[in-house]
């Protein structure tokens, strides 16, 4: 959490766990919250950090207050197992979008437009809104390099840089946007295996990346081109 020193975990025993790093600077068990019947797939904080946003193999999303489990919100729409969450601004259902192929990476890059990433494809699907009728439509894919994929490494998106990350197959791709709506491959990282995991700092300066190859904690620095 950005607000405060803790961070949450979520379990295959459908529990989570609030942990408060202690003044040793040790993480301590602080609170433990439950609500779902299995696994715990996804979790997500709002921007306030009060409401924990959870998705399940139950298939329930479940929006709960941090501090007295309340229950705010609950989707039961899905069929089977959502696995990523994206928040946008806006809660409610406006739209439900049938896909070909099961995707593990999605986001919204604003209420207007968002990504979404077949499993194993070599193509990124971009999604933005009509405004005549207010429905997200297809629009582009964006070519990348693909193969069979883990699904913990979520997409993410840098305001500061235009930057998409998204790792597909065994590459993580760093995609800009363009003032004019294009995305261009910046640079395409190989690692020669699927099991990588990373996050890019929120101001775009620093990539930090493990993988199994290497098993090495590695951290790239942007260089303007």
């Amino acid at each position: 959490m950005k607000r405060s020193d803790h961070f949450i975990s979520g379990s295959t025993n459908s529990s989570m766990i609030i942990w408060a790093r202690n003044e040793n600077g040790l993480w301590i068990y602080q609170q433990k919250l439950n609500g779902h019947t299995s696994s715990i797939v996804c979790l997500l904080l709002n921007n306030n950090e009060d409401i924990i946003i959870s998705v399940s193999n139950d298939y329930k999303i479940k929006f709960q207050q941090k501090q007295n489990e309340q229950l705010c919100f609950l989707i039961t729409d899905h069929t089977s197992t959502v696995l990523r969450l994206k928040l946008n601004k806006q809660w409610i259902v406006i739209q439900k979008i049938t896909v070909e192929q099961l995707g593990y990476r999605l986001f919204f890059i604003d209420n207007n437009t968002f990504t979404f990433y077949p499993y194993g494809k070599d193509y990124i699907e971009v999604f933005e809104m009509n405004n005549s009728n207010k429905q997200y439509t297809k629009t582009k894919d964006i070519p990348v390099k693909g193969g069979s994929d883990y699904f913990l490494f979520p997409q993410q998106y840098k305001k500061s840089k235009c930057m998409l990350v998204n790792k597909n197959g065994s590459n993580i791709s760093l995609i800009r946007k363009k003032q004019n709506g294009k995305f261009m491959i910046e640079e395409s990282i190989e690692f020669g295996t699927r099991s990588i995991f990373g996050y890019m700092t929120d101001d775009g300066q620093y990539l930090i990346t493990w993988d199994e190859n290497s098993k090495e904690i590695q951290i790239r620095k942007y260089q303007e081109k």
